[in-house]
């Protein structure tokens, strides 16, 4: 195996501390080839379809990609900004935040952001971060609830990097936040905004992402950690159990997924005379195609073609200070006892130096 050299190595230099910020991803353009390339590599992901590689990957090449990609690209465009992907630009927002509040505390680290993927690739973001000479990282998923199918894949991702390069940083994982006291307090600040300006519900749909039962079945704790987050969102709202349901949204395929599902649930209370439902998406820290075109758009209509009356998304955290600031008391948590204060930095140098002098005493070349 041919290893990634090593930046060049000088006696006195100091290594950085980085937080690498990873998101699922997104294509580069609302296109059927850029959306074809994006799903390619992401329904590739042995995390993410657990069946025996062979024969998913004739179904993937024959079937999937050429019957989908035109499909998914429309939906894409549907929901395209003037800043290109709504996820890609809700994601640089965070790290524009977080790099302004980790400055405002007096910290001294880089904010490097990625994609599971697509752009920016974990690959190229690792590649800035070895010439940067980062000698500490701290990876964090922007995944709430830990899953195998994101969390563990994001792992994966840097695992890989990791495994061929000569001189391996420092590194530790957030594996998630879901029962984060800052996270779930960030929700609720966002819930209560939006009904001060548009009024309440009669009923308040808590949408998560969708997985196999299998996966839950097999062990992977999403669905429970999930159930948690809505239940202490429900609590910091203080609302009673009729009036809020959790559900799980985006199924494909023929075979179970975990439920209730989201649609079928926004069905079955229009049908029932629920007038308004606020839909919120807490398992997604930044608005996306699953919030914007799958909730804003398809969930929405199905709804109103039921008997609904009203139909509110709420937005995802997205860049909110309050999220980015609960982002940054989870960072100083997990980077604790590692040199990040900004006020060490000229003690560092200096000790720096002091090291490269005495090396070079002793024949160093730098």
């Amino acid at each position: 195996m041919k290893f990634l050299s090593a930046a060049a190595y000088a006696h006195g230099s100091v290594g950085r501390t980085a937080i690498l910020l990873i998101n699922l991803g997104t294509p580069r353009a609302p296109t059927p080839a850029a959306v074809r390339r994006y799903l390619n590599e992401f329904l590739l992901d042995a995390r993410v379809v657990e069946i025996p590689r062979l024969p998913w990957w004739v179904v993937l090449k024959a079937v999937i990609l050429p019957s989908r990609s035109a499909a998914s690209a429309a939906r894409y465009a549907s929901v395209w900004t003037p800043e290109g992907s709504p996820l890609l630009a809700h994601s640089e927002r965070q790290q524009r935040g977080l790099i302004a509040e980790l400055q405002a505390r007096g910290l001294d680290l880089d904010v490097v952001l990625a994609m599971r993927y697509g752009e920016p690739s974990i690959a190229a973001a690792m590649e800035s971060l070895r010439r940067n000479n980062v000698a500490r990282l701290l990876v964090v998923p922007m995944y709430p609830q830990y899953s195998a199918t994101t969390t563990a894949s994001a792992f994966d991702g840097v695992i890989r990097v990791l495994e061929r390069t000569r001189n391996v940083p420092e590194f530790r994982w957030i594996r998630g936040f879901h029962d984060d006291a800052g996270y779930i307090e960030a929700l609720r600040r966002s819930v209560r905004a939006y009904w001060e300006a548009q009024g309440r519900p009669d009923k308040l749909v808590m949408s998560f992402h969708g997985l196999p039962r299998r996966n839950l079945d097999l062990g992977d704790p999403y669905h429970c950690e999930c159930a948690k987050t809505g239940r202490l969102l429900a609590e910091a709202l203080e609302l009673k159990a009729e009036e809020y349901v959790l559900s799980f949204q985006s199924r494909f395929g023929r075979a179970r997924w975990l439920q209730p599902y989201t649609i079928d649930t926004l069905r079955s209370l229009a049908r029932v005379g629920v007038g308004r439902v606020d839909v919120v998406c807490p398992g997604f820290v930044a608005d996306c195609l699953e919030t914007l075109e799958e909730i804003a758009l398809e969930a929405r209509r199905e709804f109103l073609t039921n008997g609904g009356r009203e139909f509110h998304l709420i937005p995802c955290l997205n860049d909110s200070p309050r999220f980015i600031a609960a982002l940054g008391d989870l960072i100083e948590r997990h980077t604790g006892g590692w040199p990040i204060r900004s006020e060490e930095r000229a003690r560092r140098q200096q000790a720096a130096q002091r090291s490269a002098e005495r090396a070079q005493a002793q024949g160093a070349a730098r």
